[in-house]
């Protein structure tokens, strides 16, 4: 009986060790710099590197395999695309296609997940916000940065007031600014994140009713980022909703009120207990871009990948990072050092799934040796002048055409540029043959 219970410990420590070999050996490695990066990535990262030097590429191996996961995030049911999209995007296998997964969603197609997937796809200004860091980070994070986030608000280098419990006005010798970097180093989530939450939930007045302090049965409650603000026919019925979080987190227990600093009856228990209860649930577990938020590739909670997805849309990261560059473009913000974290995965096909609008019946292969004819040519993602423009070639840059065809009765050419840059289009009335 002791050889016994002697074999299955050895057996239990033996499987106890390879799970940690495996969980280590799978557990994603990150490194800073452009040449960290597979060749096919370098390209476009140079080229946004030139843009804006101020920021800063990590390269973040998953170590998954490609087509592993592809088949995970192709489960039904896991990834959304609307309706009204066309076939290319939908998932077409009898008794699944046109199904409506929730009101108006079905599932989407294999290339619809392999296209949104694929970083290189993304490696342009208008779609890498998905990439962004959400966490903290002491060499980047700054006031003045958080000062040029709030510029246009009430916000904006003002020093902190509010109404306490007893009804007192509190007037702060320092400013919001100062509240959201010191909220951003606890929670451990990026100001910039903070500050540009506060932006979009409250507006730009202080007298915004869910940090007023003001709101009759609420008094000297404040939500700067909404949190439980759920809708409701209650007259100012979703503010009253989040102020009753701010109160006790509707109903939460202690340990959850000490956990985000409930009641939030100070301006900076709002801040910074509200960016612990952001970061808590996905930036701070490894999930601390959007894109890792849509996609769980990396998550530190052990043996959880692929089930900790914050939306089933399977077009949440390219349409919110749009939404995010437009916002930082038009305040003038692009230029705030910032950091990326970009995954790579194992076995990745040399080049990136098209967009599924592109008819690829449309287009016959070639291997042409060609040059542009003219200068200052907008080279895009994809074969329509409303696909976002990743550099531009002139008359003496070579090419080479690998497609060529038509998209929507225009003629067009996929080509690999002499830097390396692939999967993009130009006219193919921009060409000419090779000089002799």
């Amino acid at each position: 009986m002791k050889k016994k219970y002697i074999f299955i410990s050895i057996l239990f420590l033996l499987i106890s060790i390879g799970l940690f070999v495996y969980f280590k050996a799978t557990a994603s490695t990150k490194q800073e710099g452009i040449d960290s990066f597979p060749e096919s990535y370098k390209p476009y990262l140079r080229e946004l590197s030139k843009k804006h030097p101020n920021w800063k590429f990590i390269a973040m191996y998953t170590n998954l395999d490609w087509e592993y996961v592809i088949n995970q995030e192709s489960i039904f049911g896991k990834n959304l695309v609307p309706k009204n999209y066309g076939d290319a995007w939908k998932n077409r296998t009898p008794g699944q296609y046109n199904v409506e997964v929730d009101l108006g969603w079905v599932d989407s197609s294999r290339q619809a997940v392999e296209f949104c997937m694929d970083p290189r796809n993304f490696l342009n200004e208008e779609r890498f916000f998905q990439f962004e860091g959400l966490s903290f980070d002491e060499n980047t994070n700054n006031i003045e940065a958080i000062e040029k986030i709030l510029y246009g608000t009430e916000f904006y280098n003002t020093k902190v007031s509010y109404i306490d419990v007893n009804g007192n006005n509190i007037n702060m010798n320092e400013r919001y600014s100062d509240l959201i970097l010191r909220g951003g180093q606890i929670s451990r989530v990026s100001p910039y994140h903070l500050a540009s939450r506060i932006k979009q939930e409250v507006g730009p007045f202080l007298s915004h009713n869910s940090i007023s302090g003001r709101v009759e049965g609420f008094e000297a409650l404040y939500n700067f980022y909404n949190i439980g603000a759920t809708s409701s026919v209650e007259t100012m019925g979703a503010i009253k909703n989040g102020l009753r979080y701010a109160r006790d987190g509707k109903g939460a227990n202690q340990a959850t009120k000490d956990k985000y600093l409930i009641p939030w009856n100070t301006k900076e228990k709002a801040i910074t207990g509200g960016g612990i209860f952001i970061g808590s649930s996905y930036i701070n577990v490894g999930q601390n871009t959007i894109y890792l938020q849509k996609f769980d590739v990396n998550d530190d909670r052990s043996n959880n990948l692929f089930s900790h997805q914050y939306m089933t849309n399977v077009l949440a990261p390219y349409s919110e990072s749009s939404s995010i560059y437009k916002g930082y473009k038009k305040s003038g913000l692009l230029e705030l050092p910032r950091t990326f974290i970009i995954p790579v995965y194992n076995n990745m096909p040399n080049l990136a799934t098209d967009n599924p609008n592109i008819n690829k019946n449309e287009f016959i292969e070639e291997n042409k040796r060609v040059y542009c004819n003219g200068n200052n040519v907008n080279v895009r993602t994809g074969p329509s002048t409303s696909y976002e423009i990743i550099t531009t070639v002139n008359s003496q840059d070579k090419m080479t055409r690998i497609l060529k065809g038509t998209q929507n009765g225009d003629k067009w050419d996929k080509v690999i540029l002499e830097n390396g840059i692939v999967r993009i289009y130009l006219s193919n009335l921009c060409y000419r043959s090779p000089r002799s």
